[in-house]
């Protein structure tokens, strides 16, 4: 039997947490920061997703010796230059509120007929002797209104090219299979399999 890898995963977003633990193989243990005891809030300062997966990842081999992962995910909707992009979290202010920044897209759609966006996640991985970075893309569209309850985020107006349903409206397994995050992280995985 393997022994166990312990992988910091450089988030205290819960909902990611699970979501990640769930497709791990089971000889990697993935953490969150508050498993470590990093309370902090590591401040997203860059230009673009991959430095901020970057702050993430250093913040935490720095500060604490482990082996880690971050990542940074932005919904790029394309009538909008790519926005919310790098602040998607943060697109209606610093509350990040979910419900919020939705309806700030959706407002800032109004009267467009183009809908295609899509989700980006980059995930850096940071060791002693490397940096890696991992991409995952999903392509879709943003949806008139809400629909769906399950997810977190953007996931009721984002509907993915593959399905007639909203990311939010999909059990987690199907979501897993397909979003930006699933595809980033089965690259990731693969990897570490090696």
């Amino acid at each position: 039997m393997k022994e166990k890898t312990q992988i910091v995963f450089a988030t205290h977003n819960l909902n990611k947490l699970k979501e990640v633990q769930s497709m791990v193989p089971s000889h990697i243990e993935i953490l969150g920061l508050d498993d470590i005891g990093c309370h902090e809030e590591i401040i997203e300062d860059g230009k673009n997703l991959t430095e901020n997966a970057q702050i993430k990842a250093d913040y935490v081999f720095n500060n604490y010796g482990k082996n880690c992962f971050a990542d940074d995910t932005g919904l790029e909707v394309e009538a909008l230059q790519g926005e919310p992009g790098v602040i998607s979290a943060r697109y209606a202010g610093e509350a990040k509120s979910s419900e919020a920044n939705m309806q700030k897209l959706l407002d800032n759609l109004k009267g467009k007929s183009n809908r295609k966006a899509q989700f980006r996640t980059v995930i850096c991985y940071r060791t002693k002797d490397e940096t890696l970075f991992f991409e995952g893309v999903c392509k879709g569209e943003i949806l008139d209104k809400k629909q769906g309850e399950k997810g977190f985020g953007y996931d009721p107006i984002f509907k993915p090219e593959e399905s007639e349903l909203s990311f939010a409206e999909m059990p987690a397994n199907l979501k897993n299979e397909i979003s930006h995050r699933g595809r980033a992280f089965r690259k990731f995985y693969s990897f570490l399999q090696e």
